[in-house]
């Protein structure tokens, strides 16, 4: 945990260690225009900024076929959450909530998910709208879209099995 944050009134923390009985392995970096989280968007929008989703060796050979899909949703760490709050009391909100009632990125597994359209893709970069996240963000997973699974063109390669 980096850059922890001042808890705000009502809230509560654990100070219970996290078991670690799972691993991740980042398959690249997320850049964005956002530098702190004061400045990142709330949720993302398919009409916000362009952002880059920068995949590592010898994960980008992964990308074909992804230019196919109109939105993908993005899986990533926020790596500079707090993990240790059962309670928060969000700025916009009246009063503290268990964290698991919340959207915010202050969880005990800091995965964030974003739906973003993709614009384009360069090689082993993919270059899209809609993510809510800081810059250097790391990156764990990608998937076409599951409401829109169908690709939004043709096979290339022959037909459908």
């Amino acid at each position: 945990m980096t850059d922890v944050q001042a808890m705000r009134p009502h809230e509560e923390a654990t100070e219970a260690p996290l078991p670690a009985d799972a691993t991740l392995a980042f398959i690249g970096r997320i850049r964005t225009p956002w530098a702190a989280r004061e400045d990142c968007p709330r949720q993302g929008s398919l009409d916000g900024p362009e952002c880059r989703i920068e995949l590592a060796p010898p994960w980008d050979a992964a990308l074909d076929g992804i230019e196919r899909y109109e939105r993908i949703e993005v899986l990533y760490w926020l790596h500079r959450s707090r993990r240790d709050l059962l309670r928060q009391n969000p700025s916009h909100g009246p009063a503290a909530r268990g964290t698991f009632s919340l959207r915010s990125p202050v969880r005990p597994n800091p995965i964030g998910t974003s739906l973003a359209r993709l614009v384009r893709r360069e090689g082993p970069v993919l270059v899209v709208r809609g993510l809510d996240c800081l810059d250097g963000t790391p990156l764990i997973d990608l998937k076409p879209d599951r409401c829109a699974y169908t690709p939004v063109a043709p096979e290339r390669d022959g037909p459908k099995a």
